[in-house]
């Protein structure tokens, strides 16, 4: 409750009208950005500056030392060696690049590499043009937080307007289904449940209902929470895409995997089986501010090719922030004032 409760006290509630303009909010959330990524900063920074000492410009130490410390801070060993071989190329080209110049190119090379990918910018939080309501199934395994990045999420709708009901359909653990009730009550939306150990699609049929006869715009439904055998999961996520385009025949719009960025591989591992088991449309790296291997996020996203569309930078609900690949890379290589 202590995490709950500083999640909703009184300069952070969900549902109080939005006073700053959309400028004053994106510049709050670079500033949130820039701390939440702090810890990755100074790991990374710490072993560059060992790297390059007494060294002029970038040579072939300096790049193998490059590397390693790409490595080390997960951004995968194939990313990482695209990585480096575009920095040997712009070595080749130019000439001469100084260790001053490492930083700008680092930045320069990651974001076109995000950009070849297929994640796209968010301007905020938005939903898909011409898709009311929209339909959102999350999966993802227990403690990634999926639970508490949905009700972010949907604080975040409400926030902008927009009407939201949300299904609790991880029925396999009780502590998710009565999380989720937690946030309805909080954020104020109404949460389909049917408790533990029901038919998973039982309740996401209901939800697609229930949004369908109040005109909703937005349907967040938490399925799967645990990574069981992958058979079943993709027994029980084709089961209730079935039931709900009985509702509504292009649904679900979305399916987005949840990842706590601060497992670094792990979470590498779990989007590979989740990947294998389901079609996943989108991704919500959380727990960043937490962890010195913020480069996960790039790993992920240069080997699944599946865009990332919110990132978790710290607890507040104003912390779930959707993906931006300049200014993410940018406080990711953005050296702190001392």
């Amino acid at each position: 409750m202590s995490f709950l409760g500083n999640l909703f006290s009184k300069e952070n509630q969900p549902d109080r009208p939005a006073s700053r303009s959309l400028a004053e909010g994106r510049q709050a959330g670079k500033e949130s950005l820039d701390q939440g990524l702090e810890k990755s900063k100074e790991n990374f920074f710490s072993k560059l500056g060992k790297a390059i000492a007494g060294k002029s410009s970038v040579d072939e130490e300096v790049l193998d030392q490059l590397e390693e410390i790409l490595i080390s801070s997960d951004v995968g060993v194939d990313t990482t060696l695209k990585i480096i071989k575009r920095i040997q190329t712009r070595v080749a080209r130019d000439k001469y690049v100084g260790t001053t110049e490492l930083d700008s190119i680092l930045k320069q090379e990651i974001a076109h590499l995000l950009s070849e990918n297929n994640t796209e910018d968010l301007a905020d939080f938005e939903t898909p043009t011409g898709k009311k309501p929209y339909v959102l199934l999350v999966v993802g395994v227990n403690g990634v937080g999926k639970t508490t990045t949905i009700g972010k999420l949907a604080a975040q709708f409400k926030k902008r307007g927009k009407s939201v009901v949300l299904g609790a359909a991880d029925t396999f653990r009780a502590a998710a289904v009565d999380q989720l009730k937690l946030w309805g009550e909080r954020v104020g939306v109404p949460v389909i449940s049917k408790g533990m150990n029901t038919d998973p699609s039982a309740v996401a049929f209901e939800a697609v209902e229930k949004g369908v006869e109040m005109g909703a715009d937005v349907i967040i439904i938490d399925t799967a929470g645990r990574l069981h055998t992958k058979i079943n999961l993709m027994q029980e996520l084709s089961k209730i895409k079935r039931v709900i385009q009985k509702v509504i025949p292009d649904a679900p719009h979305d399916v987005m995997l949840v990842l706590d960025g601060s497992t670094g591989q792990n979470a590498v591992v779990q989007a590979r089986e989740f990947t294998k088991a389901t079609d996943v449309t989108c991704l919500a790296i959380t727990k960043l501010d937490g962890t010195a291997k913020g480069g996960v996020v790039i790993g992920i996203s240069d080997e699944f090719k599946i865009p990332v569309k919110y990132i978790g930078v710290g607890e507040k609900i104003d912390d779930l922030q959707t993906f931006n690949k300049k200014e993410f890379v940018d406080s990711l290589f953005k050296r702190s004032v001392s």
